[in-house]
């Protein structure tokens, strides 16, 4: 009976982080198309959230890498219990909360992969964790998809610039826009494809572990259900605090730049979830809008952000697992243990909520600019483009 109930109390934080994953990552998808006009708020959440759980039933790639592959299970390996995943699914969702107060686009990602491992290294040792998949399927991925998804869209970005030189007075403008609303649903489609997929494979290994179903098998369909329904949710709620910062905040994004971001970053994610990769869809995408950013003449890249960005991408995954350790250090003396780091979580979580109430952002002011003088604004006048 501990153990089902444990089993429920994780399966319940998984769809929570799922929740906020949606509204974390929203910005992936819709805020080059929201900073452009090419969609309104309201109607890109619309869309991305349809589109995020229908991507969800496309494949189980990425969630069968994350229950079978990351953390050791099953016969002959090393068997992690429900506790340390709920203490890791605690880092998960706090760092999840906290980058969003900040505004920041880090790695829903990184933040699971990195409370797992924490939370596994502290409960069971450095053997629990299949070092050779976390390279392979994380680590490499982190490192190369943000530049290629940026080289495409320079690339893209160029050649729109060029393609339209002579096109403005007939309607280019007007074309692109549409163009936008095409794109950025194929990002929220493939976004469901990949993110939601990871909540998918932590309520499979729970129910492995917590012995409800058999090693080595995917997703069952109610948890497919489950976790799309809750991407969607808060897909539709908007993250508003990020979605400002990657449309509006990185560069001065135009209609031929958000085209360009939002389809390689869509045919960067798309590859990866066939490829099984657990990839971050946040850093494609801000990679995505950099590189749109260096792809028109005169455009304005504000470095001081990218930096910080950067920063967050570099401090996610080490930061989560630290959480994660300390809650399964915490959890696994007792069940006084599990509901203390329960109630901190419920504690921290909704007081970031409520700080946030205090400078609100929403679907009526993520466009209004931000101009702080910290920001390192350098102007790219490589010729590589053209201004609109």
């Amino acid at each position: 009976m501990d153990v089902l109930i444990t089993v429920v109390l994780v399966i319940v934080v998984a769809l929570i982080f799922d929740f906020t994953n949606g509204f974390h990552d929203t910005a992936n998808a819709m805020a080059t198309s929201v900073a452009t006009g090419a969609l309104k708020p309201r109607t890109a959440v619309i869309i991305s959230a349809v589109l995020n759980l229908a991507g969800a039933f496309l494949s189980t790639e990425v969630a069968q890498t994350v229950s079978g592959g990351i953390i050791k299970e099953g016969d002959g390996g090393v068997q992690i219990t429900p506790t340390l995943i709920f203490a890791g699914l605690i880092g998960a969702v706090l760092w999840n909360l906290t980058t969003w107060y900040f505004g920041l686009p880090s790695s829903s990602t990184h933040a699971l992969f990195g409370g797992l491992i924490g939370a596994a290294i502290i409960g069971v040792g450095f053997g629990a964790v299949d070092w050779a998949v976390v390279m392979s399927k994380i680590v490499i991925p982190a490192l190369v998809s943000p530049f290629v998804a940026g080289l495409v869209a320079l690339l893209a970005t160029v050649v729109a610039y060029r393609i339209t030189r002579m096109a403005r007075s007939n309607g280019s403008e007007s074309g692109f826009r549409h163009g936008q609303t095409i794109s950025a649903s194929l990002v929220s489609f493939a976004h469901g494809t990949n993110d939601a997929q990871k909540t998918m494979g932590v309520i499979t290994l729970t129910l492995i572990a917590g012995g409800y179903q058999q090693s080595g098998t995917g997703p069952q369909f109610w948890v497919i259900l489950a976790c799309g329904f809750a991407i969607a949710l808060g897909t539709y709620l908007g993250g508003w605090r990020i979605m400002r910062t990657v449309g509006k905040r990185i560069t001065d994004v135009q209609t031929p730049q958000g085209f360009a971001a939002e389809t390689s970053s869509a045919a960067t994610i798309l590859i990866s979830s066939h490829l099984g990769f657990a990839l971050s869809t946040t850093q494609v995408t801000s990679g995505a809008v950099v590189g749109a950013g260096l792809g028109r003449r005169l455009a304005s890249v504000h470095w001081g952000i990218v930096g910080r960005i950067g920063l967050a991408w570099i401090v996610t995954l080490p930061a989560a697992a630290l959480v994660g350790g300390l809650s399964a250090w915490l959890a696994v003396t007792s069940t006084l243990g599990l509901i203390i780091v329960a109630v901190a979580a419920l504690v921290v979580g909704g007081g970031l909520v409520l700080l946030s109430r205090r400078n609100p952002v929403n679907r009526h002011n993520v466009n209004d600019e931000q101009d702080e003088q910290s920001e390192d604004r350098t102007p790219v006048a490589s010729g590589a483009g053209r201004e609109s």
